[in-house]
C-alpha cells in the first residue's frame, strides 16, 4: 500500500478515523439490536412468548432446543 502524496493526513490520522467510524457503526448496531430485543420483550412479542413457554415447560423447551441444535449441526455437515 502506498501513501498518496496529495493526501496530507498521516497514517495515524487515517487509522484513528477508521477506528472512529468502526466504533460508530458498532454503537449504532448495538442500539438497533437492543431496541429490537426490547420490542420483542413486550407482551405479545416473540421473545416474551418464548420466555413464557420456557417457564411453563422447561423440559420440553430444552428438548426442542436440543433438536433444533441437532438439525442445524446436521445441515452444516451437509454443506459443500
Amino acid at each position: 500500500m502506498t501513501m498518496d502524496e496529495s493526501d496530507p493526513r498521516t497514517g495515524l490520522e487515517k487509522a484513528t478515523e477508521a477506528v472512529r467510524d468502526a466504533t460508530e457503526a458498532v454503537q449504532t448496531t448495538t442500539e438497533s439490536i437492543a431496541g429490537a430485543i426490547e420490542d420483542s420483550r413486550q407482551p405479545g412479542g416473540v421473545l416474551n412468548e418464548v420466555t413464557q413457554l420456557a417457564r411453563e415447560a422447561p423440559l420440553r423447551s430444552l428438548a426442542l432446543a436440543f433438536l433444533v441444535g441437532c438439525i442445524v449441526a446436521c445441515r452444516s455437515d451437509w454443506s459443500p
